[in-house]
C-alpha cells in the first residue's frame, strides 16, 4: 500500500545525450565503439546539433552531433578506429 516512484533510464539514450552535452570544445565518446564515418574535416564550421561522425556501439550506429556552434579544430579519429569510452573524437574551436 506504499506508492513508489520509478524513473526508467535507457542507457543508450543517456550515453548519446552525454556525448552531445559536453558543452565545451572537446567531443568525446560516451561508450566504446568503432568509428564508421567522419562527417567533418578540420576548418569546417558546424552548427549546434549538426552530425559530426557516426559511431557503432552495441551493434547500433549512433550519430554524434555538435554540442554547440564552432569550427572543427581537429579530428582525432578516422573511419575504422576503435575508441574507448571518453576518448577524444573531435575538437571544436
Amino acid at each position: 500500500g506504499v506508492p513508489h516512484f520509478v524513473h526508467v533510464v535507457d542507457p543508450m539514450r543517456k550515453a548519446l545525450r552525454l556525448a552531445g552535452s559536453e558543452g565545451g570544445a572537446l567531443i568525446k565518446a560516451a561508450m566504446p565503439g568503432r568509428v564508421i564515418r567522419v562527417l567533418v574535416e578540420p576548418g569546417q564550421s558546424v552548427a549546434k546539433g549538426e552530425p559530426i561522425l557516426v559511431l557503432e556501439a552495441m551493434k547500433m550506429e549512433n550519430e554524434i552531433k555538435a554540442p554547440r556552434e564552432g569550427s572543427v579544430a581537429r579530428v582525432a579519429v578516422s573511419p575504422g578506429d576503435l575508441v574507448d569510452a571518453r576518448s577524444l573524437l573531435v575538437e571544436l574551436s
